[in-house]
């Protein structure tokens, strides 16, 4: 899925700066109390967007201030500021982020402005939008704006270590003609929204409407939706009122926002203020699938994690990130089940592991360190787990209660409520993972089986110990292992014990836990890596057996099940695998991924049965869905295979025809008026400048929506100094206006 974190995690090696340009760690000068944001977007095919932005700042640095930097995109022009309605002069300079991104310094001199004074800064300003992006886009049909795209002046950078600029938000926006304005906080009706809560201006804008019937008091914003589509919005209002209602049960009352859930092409993921945005492609989906649960339960988690409650400090994202993804993860379990939020702990740890053996003290990190956001949520949410279990559920709910009561959370006071753990608590956010814990073969006795357990952290480690007998029967052992040492657990038994596995919750992070069992079953820690291997080398054999003896502790890892519904079909097990197939689409709570390939396959077993209608239903459902890549360009051969044929709408073909022209002759201005704005621009300009010649066959159409389809071709491309190259490709258009557009470029497989 192509989400907003994606884009995110390309930001991170960022050089923060204080006013006084002072090490990080150093305290602000600056603090945002409101943000007035004014904004008229373009009514025309115009790059650039005018906007006047109101900062109401504070002093916080305890002494006097004289200067005053605010921080925004290179792509902004700024024309005028006014401070505390005097216009001054400014300066402007660069700020480096990395190798490839900087950020705009703009330097203002003040009077003396004593500790705890307010200023008010004006600025008018004009952004230029050079390319779409998930975190900036501006099209004739939509507009989105995100925080990290620098879009608005702040003080402090989006990645200083004590936390983003975060204040009450004021937006209007003046939208184009029939089209509409979604942000957080309360609407006035005129494209203006105001949010109490802490937040970072964002918007989405676009030709949404609200989907009715409203459900459980959500507001769902989406483009114009068929009856299933529907169906899916209200789901999705219900898991997000769900998610509100089950953290105000750990947390307390929430506060009165209105809850509101919007659509996009670009963003999923992104929330703040009661406001978050969804895949588009969610609502064409057969059921919702596990990532955008967890999005839309952390997205209500952090209406009180850092908009209803202040989330700073050191470290505050083991906070923002961790504790909200654990809070998350704990309404999955208390609505689908335990086995079933087990597999999302298991995602986590695994996303975890790729960066566990480079990361750093949670309490020291900052969104600088490329592992920031795999570390602080994944590992952090282990760490609150752990420290969860250790109070209990109404303790820790109060410690959060009672420690948020000041309108202020932050992990230095979390550790004074937290004393009595204070050695297992700096273990967690104050050392890297050294922990492996492991466990010996079975040594049978008389009446009694004894296992060797081993614990190579720094820090005492209390959990369970189960082992199998030959028979099934499970004996679970409590038992608590010595910082660097091994221990020693008894069962009392007769029968022979078959398997042994040190740490069942898996509540601890760890180096690695392939070692966890024995008889060991894998040497990777990710049992999903374990078949995959296999069945990438074409072992499909080996990857059944393996992801069988895997799935029997496993049985809703979705993932893995697909995979060996792939392993079976590959080899002509097609009754095997289409029980596996549709248990996948039958899961509680699956993957986006995992319900493609299932889709994929029952499509394969259609086909080879010669029901070739059915298989272009499947076929159907995987395009639409927009889940994965492999999953997708998988449906479309099997669709040629089939040789099912789709309609072609007469402009589609017309449009084509003139692209074709333009390429061949290399007519840039021809071929950039085909292009929707700021979209495919570096495929545009390789087309418009290196092409001998460029021909498009259309395969087959898939229609998204009435302004949207897919269109499939073969392509005959020779480009200069190139031979020639054939291969399928995959473009989107949009209609804009009554003409056809090229938004994007799905699949260009042409060699």
């Amino acid at each position: 899925m192509k989400t907003f974190f994606l884009a995110l995690l390309s930001l991170f090696a960022f050089n923060l700066t204080t006013d006084a340009q002072v090490p990080s760690a150093a305290a602000a000068t600056w603090q945002v109390q409101k943000y007035d944001l004014n904004v008229t977007l373009p009514s025309d095919a115009s790059r650039v967007v005018p906007i006047k932005a109101s900062l109401t700042l504070k002093n916080v640095s305890g002494r006097p201030a004289s200067t005053l930097t605010l921080r925004i995109a290179p792509m902004a022009d700024v024309t005028a500021i006014k401070v505390n309605e005097s216009t001054v002069e400014f300066t402007k300079s660069e700020e480096k982020v990395n190798a490839g991104t900087t950020l705009q310094r703009i330097g203002i001199r003040l009077t003396s402005i004593p500790p705890d004074g307010l200023v008010s800064a004006v600025l008018d300003y004009k952004l230029t939008v050079k390319d779409n992006s998930a975190l900036a886009s501006l099209t004739p049909n939509s507009a989105q704006f995100l925080p990290l795209s620098f879009w608005y002046p702040t003080p402090n950078s989006w990645f200083f270590v004590r936390g983003a600029d975060m204040a009450n938000v004021s937006i209007k926006v003046a939208p184009r003609t029939g089209q509409a304005v979604v942000a957080a906080g309360m609407a006035a009706g005129d494209g203006t929204y105001s949010s109490k809560l802490l937040g970072q201006p964002f918007f989405v804008s676009g030709e949404l409407g609200r989907v009715e019937p409203k459900v459980n008091g959500v507001d769902v914003f989406a483009g114009n939706l068929g009856a299933e589509q529907k169906l899916r919005a209200a789901d999705l209002a219900k898991i997000y009122s769900d998610a509100f209602a089950y953290v105000s049960t750990l947390l307390g009352k929430g506060p009165d926002v209105p809850l509101t859930i919007v659509t996009s092409r670009r963003g999923a993921g992104f929330g703040g203020g009661g406001l978050v945005v969804v895949d588009e492609a969610v609502l064409r989906r057969s059921k919702v699938d596990s990532l955008t649960v967890m999005n839309l339960a952390e997205a209500a988690a952090k209406i009180w994690l850092g908009s209803a409650v202040s989330v700073n400090g050191e470290g505050y994202g083991v906070i923002s990130e961790g504790l909200a993804r654990y809070l998350a993860t704990q309404f999955v379990e208390n609505k689908y089940g335990k086995d079933v939020a087990d597999i999302e702990r298991l995602r986590q740890r695994n996303a975890y592991a790729a960066v566990s053996k480079r990361d750093a003290p949670m309490a020291n990190v900052s969104p600088l360190d490329d592992f920031y956001y795999p570390e602080v949520a994944n590992k952090g949410a282990m760490a609150w787990r752990i420290l969860a279990r250790r109070l209990g559920t109404n303790e820790f709910s109060d410690l959060l209660k009672k420690s948020s009561q000041d309108g202020n959370l932050n992990l230095a006071e979390l550790r004074l409520g937290l004393s009595a753990q204070k050695e297992l608590v700096d273990y967690l956010f104050d050392s890297v993972t050294d922990a492996n814990l492991l466990v010996g073969l079975p040594r049978p006795g008389t009446g009694e089986t004894r296992v060797a357990v081993r614990n190579t952290s720094a820090t005492d480690v209390s959990v369970d110990v189960a082992a199998t007998t030959a028979t099934g029967e499970r004996i679970v052992s409590p038992t608590t292992i010595k910082a660097l040492s091994i221990g020693d657990v008894g069962f009392k038994t007769a029968s022979k014990i078959a398997r042994v596995e040190i740490d069942v919750e898996k509540l601890y992070p760890q180096t690695d836990y392939s070692d966890d069992v024995q008889p060991r079953e894998s040497t990777d820690s990710d049992p999903l890596l374990a078949a995959k291997r296999l069945f990438d080398k074409q072992d499909f054999a080996g990857a059944e057996r393996t992801a069988k003896t895997l799935l029997r502790d496993l049985p809703r890892f979705d993932d893995l099940r697909v995979l060996l519904g792939r392993a079976l079909l590959a080899q002509n097990k097609t009754l095997e695998a289409e029980k596996e197939f549709r248990a996948v689409i039958d899961e509680k709570l699956p993957t986006a991924r995992s319900l493609a390939w299932a889709n994929v396959g029952l499509a394969d077993i259609a086909i080879r049965a010669n029901q070739n209608d059915a298989a272009a239903k499947y076929i159907e459902t995987v395009l639409a869905a927009d889940a994965e890549y492999g999953a997708s360009l998988a449906a479309r051969n099997l669709r040629k295979r089939s040789g099912t044929a789709t309609a072609v709408d007469p402009s589609i073909r017309t449009f084509f025809a003139d692209f074709d022209k333009a390429a061949t002759a290399n007519r840039k201005a021809d071929i950039d008026a085909m292009v929707m704005p700021g979209e495919v621009t570096r495929f545009a300009s390789g087309v418009a400048g290196s092409t001998e010649n460029w021909q498009t066959q259309i395969t087959a159409v898939d229609r998204l929506d009435a302004n949207t389809v897919l269109v499939e071709t073969a392509m005959t491309v020779k480009l200069l100094n190139k031979n020639s190259e054939t291969g399928m490709a995959v473009y989107r258009l949009t209609k804009v206006g009554g003409s056809w557009k090229l938004s994007a470029v799905e699949v260009f497989e042409v060699r």
